[in-house]
């Protein structure tokens, strides 16, 4: 059992899914180095603010398929996870679909939270759970609301999906953007296919053959971190959830003349020389030496001395 934030008690959620596989191709040159759901984000990898969400909301296995840098998703990363994990390798990606009914051995039966693993939100995924019990459709969508007409998805007045990628399919009262988060029932994971997306290959066809999707209320703030920008205000997000100014991770350092202002140091890198790094993250093992001349401002550097820089 589990409880919620409402203090409802709650069936737990069996199983769950990260999808990792992804080639993170607009990150680059950050997926030259590190598969997305790795990036660092404040103490830790993204993947293990997700695997932490799943294990408070009740889940008790874990599947992540991986593609793409898979030899970075090793044994001591995902032994420190909230959650016993099961890693599927697949040669090339299978698509957000293909990869869910290639982890059918690893979950078993019956309902999956499914998560992108370039998504950051602090999502109750045991009100989601008991959400998609209630509906009785074949998947819960999580979506951040919006008003009519705007955002990815379209909401009917029972809270059913009436409209997704621009087909409409009933009369819509609310708007709202697709999280990446959703639970996918047993019927409709009866029907994946070995290949494909979940939302064109999967969901359209159930909604275009008169079937329902539901959907849950999810947090208005949540980042799809697909881009640098993105990743950076990610970052930023952490931070002032714990107010804090800036973050400097075990083993790191930084200089007495260097200021780090709302930037993440991760573990084991160094800042030297003088001058301010603002809105940066420096990835664990990182070395930069700054100049007071020239300030670093909203950049990634990564263990290898990348420096990526947030489009203007």
């Amino acid at each position: 059992m589990n409880v919620s934030r409402e203090g409802v008690i709650l069936a737990a959620m069996a199983s769950a899914m990260i999808l990792a596989a992804g080639l993170g191709t607009r990150l680059r040159p950050l997926t030259d180095e590190m598969p997305k759901p790795l990036l660092w984000l404040g103490d830790r990898p993204l993947i293990a603010h997700i695997a932490e969400r799943l294990a408070a909301g009740g889940v008790v296995r874990v599947a992540v398929n991986k593609s793409h840098l898979a030899e970075r998703f090793s044994r001591d990363l995902l032994a420190a996870f909230p959650v016993p994990v099961e890693v599927l390798h697949e040669p090339e990606p299978l698509g957000t679909a293909g990869g869910l009914a290639n982890a059918a051995g690893a979950l078993g039966e019956g309902d999956v939270v499914l998560w992108n693993g370039d998504i950051l939100i602090d999502l109750d995924v045991a009100a989601l759970s008991a959400a998609h019990g209630r509906h009785g459709a074949g998947a819960t969508l999580a979506v951040a609301p919006r008003p009519a007409g705007e955002g990815t998805v379209g909401v009917g007045a029972r809270g059913e999906v009436v409209r997704l990628r621009g087909e409409r399919f009933g009369d819509e009262v609310a708007g709202g953007d697709f999280v990446g988060v959703h639970v996918v029932g047993g019927a409709l994971r009866r029907r994946l296919p070995p290949r494909g997306c979940m939302v064109g290959d999967v969901y359209l066809p159930w909604l275009r053959e008169g079937r329902s999707l539901a959907t849950f209320a999810a947090p208005a703030v949540w980042h799809d971190i697909g881009t640098v920008a993105a990743y950076l205000a990610a970052s930023a997000h952490w931070l002032s959830q714990r107010g804090l100014r800036s973050y400097v991770g075990p083993g790191a350092s930084v200089a007495g003349g260097v200021d780090v202002a709302g930037s993440v140091v991760g573990t084991g890198a160094r800042v030297e020389g003088a001058g301010a790094a603002r809105g940066c993250v420096v990835w664990p093992g990182a070395q930069v030496v700054l100049d007071a001349s020239a300030p670093l401002e909203r950049a990634v550097v990564t263990a290898k001395g990348t420096v990526a820089r947030a489009a203007a």
